[in-house]
């Protein structure tokens, strides 16, 4: 059985079990989250596919760690202009344990 959920704007496939990175998501560490935005569910070869959301269907969610992802680095200069720019950027992120789907 997986599902495949929508949250902080992107779309991940999901199994009971999986450990997945999202956008943070303020939420206490240890806590459980129900997702119900579940767009497709497949259980036992049957699949459902939502409009744009799988009724009665959700994703149940344990908060496992907030943390960065690894420094971007974008670059920009102008050649014999003397312009040099560098910005750096990490990416909060928060890692969900998913525990159960519930069709």
């Amino acid at each position: 059985m997986y599902a495949v959920i929508e949250t902080g704007g992107k779309q991940y496939k999901v199994q009971e079990g999986d450990r997945i990175r999202v956008e943070k998501i303020d939420a206490a560490e240890g806590q459980t989250l129900d997702i119900d935005k579940v767009l497709l569910l497949n259980k036992d070869g049957n699949i459902t596919v939502g409009t744009p959301f799988v009724e009665g269907a959700s994703v149940t969610v344990k908060v496992v760690a907030h943390g960065k992802a690894d420094k971007v680095i974008a670059f920009r200069y102008k050649p014999k202009k003397h312009v040099r720019v560098k910005k750096g950027h990490r990416q909060p992120y928060t890692e969900l344990s998913v525990e159960t789907i519930k069709a």
